[in-house]
């Protein structure tokens, strides 16, 4: 297969360089916006930025250039996956509106300002691509480095999930094929989020018994707002549901973790974003995911929390205490 990847930080980079590991031999080009990034890229053989101390595939090839001269010259591609932020989201598929083969996204979240998946993006933006996600439990590094990995390709498109499964799936990188976008999707946004209620969970000494109450009711949440929305129930126990959770609200590597952390010891939200240096999507996400919550009237209590939290209207014991002084319920409402 002929696959471009759209994006050079540490995700792309990631997945460019296992599909180009592939035992298929596929032609792989990772394409970088910033020309210093991606003359940096390939001189070095490593992206020093993003995945410091990762050798490049000797045959992964580093593009630059005007996008759209190149979309338009680069015919061969067999499979376009997309890696830009969910606020990039938008604009490539439109440059990417053309093209025939199959395309897939990297991110997740809900669209800032129209509180749209990437699903609903994309109907807008570019309707008539065939197009899912790449989802899953998975920090870039560890792909990087070809640790075992699982995922999710998720399209309502047999021949996206197919492509995706052709490009991926291997010795290192099992890729499962699910139909239901809709609850990739909302596991993939909201999972962050969680993890930034988790991470302030841990940050402030609660406990592992806090910590599992609140991902386990974490994922009550994301189920409620998932069905409210046509999701299946079952896609929140797999992959990209509880999978996901679980790895982004305890594992090191999770940036939106990292965010509770760091608010649990005082910093404010402009201090803890700068000392970061990468995205995390839950803290642009928080407020539309609960607004999209709303407007379905689903009950989304950590959601709240977490919104209330980012916007400084509760400092982080305040939060928790608002969490725990709800009253009582049943397990399943």
């Amino acid at each position: 297969m002929h696959i471009a990847v759209i994006g050079a930080g540490a995700w792309g980079t990631a997945v460019a360089m296992a599909a180009c590991r592939h035992a298929h031999g596929h032609s792989v080009h990772l394409y970088a916006r910033d020309p210093d990034q991606a003359e940096s890229i390939d001189r070095q053989r490593e992206n020093t930025r993003y995945l410091p101390g990762v050798a490049l595939p000797q045959g992964l090839s580093v593009v630059n250039g005007p996008l759209g001269t190149w979309v338009e010259q680069a015919r061969e591609i067999d499979l376009w996956v997309l890696a830009t932020p969910m606020s990039g989201l938008r604009t490539s598929l439109r440059e990417l509106q053309q093209v025939a083969a199959p395309v897939a996204w990297l991110c997740k979240g809900f669209e800032s300002g129209t509180g749209l998946m990437p699903h609903e993006v994309q109907a807008e933006a570019a309707p008539d691509l065939l197009a899912g996600a790449l989802s899953g439990p998975s920090f870039a590094l560890e792909v990087a480095r070809s640790q075992p990995t699982a995922l999710v390709a998720a399209s309502q498109h047999a021949r996206v999930r197919d492509a995706l499964v052709q490009a991926f799936h291997g010795s290192a990188l099992r890729v499962y094929a699910n139909d239901d976008i809709v609850g990739v999707e909302v596991g993939g946004a909201v999972k962050n989020v969680l993890a930034i209620a988790t991470g302030l969970c841990d940050g402030l000494g609660l406990g592992l018994n806090a910590r599992a109450a609140l991902i386990t009711r974490g994922l009550a949440e994301m189920t409620r707002l998932g069905l409210a929305l046509g999701a299946k129930a079952e896609t929140f126990m797999g992959l990209s549901g509880l999978g996901d959770l679980v790895l982004t609200a305890t594992g090191d590597l999770s940036r939106n973790r990292k965010v509770g952390l760091l608010l649990a010891e005082g910093l404010g939200l402009d201090q803890t974003l700068a000392s970061l240096g990468h995205v995390a999507e839950g803290v642009y996400s928080a407020r539309t995911v609960w607004q999209r919550a709303q407007s379905l009237g689903v009950d989304m209590p950590i959601t709240e929390a977490v919104v209330a939290l980012l916007d400084g209207q509760l400092q982080a014991r305040e939060a928790v205490q608002v969490l725990m002084g709800r009253g009582p319920r049943g397990e399943s409402a």
